[in-house]
């Protein structure tokens, strides 16, 4: 859960850098969503050799004068090998993200940001009451979607540890029970509750995004359509007492 909410918050970063016309803005946003094109069972390859010991990473440290012995063991360490999966989905995912909120950004009428420039406003007064508002229904979407995709991760976790060492995933767990235990019908059992969840939090999820960006306007229309019936039922009543 944690990865996602890190994933959101770099993914809407970035896409607030690039609505405002970053230099080389065209080339970063490629290579932030290639990830997202690549098969997860090839990402779990990729990440199982770049935290192995010895490998990637670990030269890279070295490189920048860390000590073989000072480095940890990313994938054994039950302390860490969590956060580098984590690490795996938001480099997998967070341009899928990105490019989402880019596309909800990129809505905007520009001459909104020429009028708040004129008022005073800055990059993040921009953001915080122009952009935001504009796009709550796509940070809802992502939220969801990286929430779903958290609960059912599947192929990174187990290509790069098979689930050992703290590391199962729900979907690994289940995986391990009905082809390698034969308990089909208890990872059947697992699947339902697993949908059960997933659609508690999404539900949770719009709740709560609706309270957090209700400026009362929606209260207002909704009441404004309520009056607008009860007038026209007036005037039938009306009509039909002449």
């Amino acid at each position: 859960m944690g990865g996602a909410v890190i994933q959101l918050a770099l993914a809407l970063f970035f896409a607030t850098m690039f609505v405002f016309h970053v230099k080389g803005s065209a080339v970063f946003k490629g290579a932030m969503f290639f990830p997202y094109l690549i098969c997860g069972m090839a990402v779990g390859f990729i990440f199982k050799f770049f935290y192995a010991r010895g490998y990637v990473l670990d030269s890279l440290l070295q490189m920048f004068g860390v000590a073989a012995e000072e480095i940890p063991y990313w994938l054994q360490d039950q302390r860490i090998n969590n956060i580098s999966l984590a690490a795996t989905s938001v480099w997998r995912y967070m341009g899928q993200n990105m490019i989402l909120f880019l596309g909800a950004m990129m809505s905007v009428d520009t001459d909104l940001y020429e009028a708040a420039s004129l008022d005073g406003a800055n990059k993040w007064h921009q953001f915080r009451y122009i952009i935001l508002p504009s796009i709550k229904s796509i940070v809802v979407l992502n939220l969801i979607l990286s929430i779903s995709g958290s609960l059912s991760a599947f192929e990174p976790p187990y290509v790069i540890t098979n689930g050992t060492m703290g590391t199962g995933t729900y979907f690994v767990i289940m995986n391990r029970l009905a082809h390698e235990n034969q308990k089909v019908g208890l990872a059947c059992a697992m699947a339902i509750v697993l949908l059960v969840i997933i659609v508690i939090c999404t539900v949770a999820q719009n709740l709560f995004f609706k309270y957090v960006f209700n400026d009362g306007t929606e209260d207002e229309s909704k009441a404004a359509v309520r009056a607008k019936r009860r007038a026209a039922k007036a005037a039938k009543v009306a009509k039909g007492g002449r």
